[in-house]
């Protein structure tokens, strides 16, 4: 098997981490975890990454709020994800052809 070395791993890994100060705000509540949109009037948590855990900054009224709060810093987080280059996507499969005419009965 061909392993990365460790050296450009933790590059990639690096590239990927909030920087330190980010903050981001998460729904308070029972589900913690879904999508900003599904209730934008819930109050959020506003989170601030201190370089290895993500510790609470605050509270915000709304999504409205949060998003004053921590929208300043978003284009940055959105040039740090990676794409991937498309003429290094593996080919697409031939589709399944049957090899002989089925009849139905």
């Amino acid at each position: 098997m061909d392993d990365e070395p460790l050296e450009e791993w933790a590059a990639r890994r690096d590239e990927r981490r909030p920087a330190r100060g980010e903050r981001r705000a998460t729904p308070l509540g029972d589900r913690p975890e879904q999508g900003a949109h599904v209730d934008p009037d819930a109050a959020r948590a506003i989170q601030e990454w201190d370089g290895h855990e993500w510790t609470p900054s605050g509270v915000a009224e709304d999504l409205a709020a949060a998003a004053g709060e921590t929208g300043q810093d978003a284009p940055a987080r959105a040039e740090r994800v990676t794409l991937p280059v498309f003429g290094k996507l593996p080919p697409m499969p031939e589709p399944w052809r049957p090899t002989e005419v089925f009849h139905r009965p």
